[in-house]
């Protein structure tokens, strides 16, 4: 046991920096940015929004984003601390290696798999319902037994239940077509998610624009139906209401759904060892991304419960759906294809980063090489585990329904803010004389604050996504003492 806690060297991550198969540092300040975009607008603002205000928030969603977007501040300036400091491939895994130690290290690369992976089936899912949306306008549909996933999750009996389909086709195909394009290459892959964000930060400002003049703000009213908090611990509710299965509900069991809308931003510090000039550019990309993100959040928001009343939003297409209701068929036209666009480049980013953390964990030996180390000698891409990433969202995607998939996604994802959150304040205290390039400020105010939050938004999940993290960690911890101890590149030293 005392092996699983070693420690990697902060120098030999820096010298792992400049060694051989490494992948190609091309991206600037304004391509970090964009990814950054490109994996926070989408999903949050085109689909979860739908759910957010129609069973948790109301029109108080958003004060969700707003809860949601600071947590994120915290634990982003934590990130890009980080980030400068070590600038490889492996993001939270990576410094929970340096900071906590191999066993830590293992836990959060396995929960990334949660986070990166279980969020581009979610993300799939959101693409298949505006596509539908999409050809549905010109009369078109997908033939019913494959035009969603064969089981769907019911809130009010917390069971799953049958759909009558085999399997979400959309999602499989457009999450096949990414797999293809990220094999090709990193560059192709930030020209067309550049694209892609181009198309919808101008969707969101139309949306924002036009939407704003036919808000009613009668809509608005009551303001907090289901309350202001939504607090619970392991499922027993401290502070608010329960809701209709006995979740919480509230603004703060908002924030814990819609929180899944931000995790893009960490995805920046995957790509770390693909930035020319990491310890300012990475930094740069998580802070800018991550506010430009939360300001378009909250008003995109306010105008859509503003135009709809909270309880008659639809939850598949809540954007375009708003349009249609107040007669602008030609906007619904317009968003749905912005949409579309906009979830392309999250499916795109979160795809592109999973096969960065598998890449940094084969490298230490806790995977095998010849497959999750595998760099494509013309392409300098992970293309085996980007193979296998696309397998594995595109089944998951296909079968398992959209709000089981999105909660599932946030408590990973909240579980490794805390991590990178804490080991600031282990290297602050260990390691005084490293070099720091970027400074989290107000130490130790800041990492305590994100730590605290993101618990809170932890807690605020229903009991049995704590169960499913449970079990998913131990099938984890379970393949790292039977495989990754033993083959650990840090074992062979040691």
């Amino acid at each position: 046991m005392k092996n699983s806690f070693r420690k990697k060297p902060l120098s030999q991550l820096l010298d792992e920096v400049n060694g051989e198969n490494r992948l190609n540092r091309i991206l600037g300040p304004v391509a970090l940015t964009s990814l950054g975009v490109g994996a926070i607008i989408g999903t949050g603002i085109f689909v979860l929004i739908g759910v957010a205000a129609h069973d948790k928030a109301g029109p108080a969603v958003s004060l969700s984003f707003a809860v949601a977007g600071l947590a994120c501040i915290f634990a982003a300036l934590c990130y890009a601390e980080f980030a400068s400091m070590v600038p490889v491939a492996g993001s939270a895994y990576t410094y929970a290696y340096a900071t906590l130690g191999e066993l830590f290290a293992w836990i959060i690369g396995w929960d990334l798999i949660l986070e990166y992976a279980v969020a581009s089936a979610t993300v799939a899912h959101g693409w298949s319902h505006y596509f539908q949306d999409f050809i549905g306008i010109f009369g078109l549909g997908v033939p019913a037994a494959f035009s969603r996933a064969p089981l769907d999750f019911d809130p009010e009996t917390g069971m799953l239940v049958l759909t009558g389909s085999l399997f979400d086709l959309p999602a499989v195909l457009i999450t096949g077509i990414i797999t293809v394009i990220l094999v090709k290459g990193i560059r192709e892959s930030s020209g067309f998610n550049t694209a892609m964000v181009i198309v919808k930060v101008a969707i969101v400002l139309l949306v924002i624009v036009l939407g704003s003049q036919y808000v009613d703000p009668a809509n608005w009213q009551p303001f907090a139906p289901f309350g202001y908090s939504g607090l619970s611990v392991f499922g027993h509710l401290v502070l608010g209401e329960p809701g209709t299965g006995g979740a919480p509900v509230g603004v703060l069991a908002g924030a814990a759904m819609i929180f899944f809308a931000y995790i893009g931003f960490d995805s920046i510090s995957t790509h770390a060892e693909e930035a020319r000039n990491p310890q300012k550019d990475i930094p740069i990309g998580i802070i800018s991304s991550l506010i430009v993100c939360t300001v378009l959040y909250i008003a995109v928001a306010a105008v859509i419960t503003g135009m709809v009343p909270y309880n008659e939003i639809n939850i598949d297409a809540p954007v375009s759906h708003a349009f249609s209701r107040v007669g602008l068929g030609w906007a619904h036209f317009i968003i749905s294809l912005g949409a579309i666009a906009g979830i392309t480049s999250v499916l795109l980013v979160m795809m592109l980063s999973q096969p960065r953390i598998f890449l940094a964990m084969a490298r230490d030996g806790l995977l095998p090489k010849n497959i999750f180390g595998a760099i494509h000698e013309k392409f300098r891409t992970p293309w085996k585990s980007t193979i296998l990433t696309g397998i594995f969202v595109a089944i998951m995607g296909g079968l398992l329904p959209l709000r089981l998939l999105a909660e599932l996604v946030n408590i990973g994802t909240l579980f490794a803010f805390v991590v990178v959150c804490a080991a600031v304040l282990i290297m602050r205290r260990k390691h005084p004389e490293a070099e720091r390039p970027f400074k989290v400020p107000f130490v130790p105010f800041v990492p305590v604050a994100g730590i605290l939050t993101c618990l809170l938004l932890m807690f605020s999940l229903p009991a049995e996504n704590w169960i499913r993290l449970l079990v998913w960690l131990l099938i984890g911890i379970t393949i790292y003492f039977f495989y990754g101890r033993h083959h650990s590149e840090l074992n062979k030293v040691h």
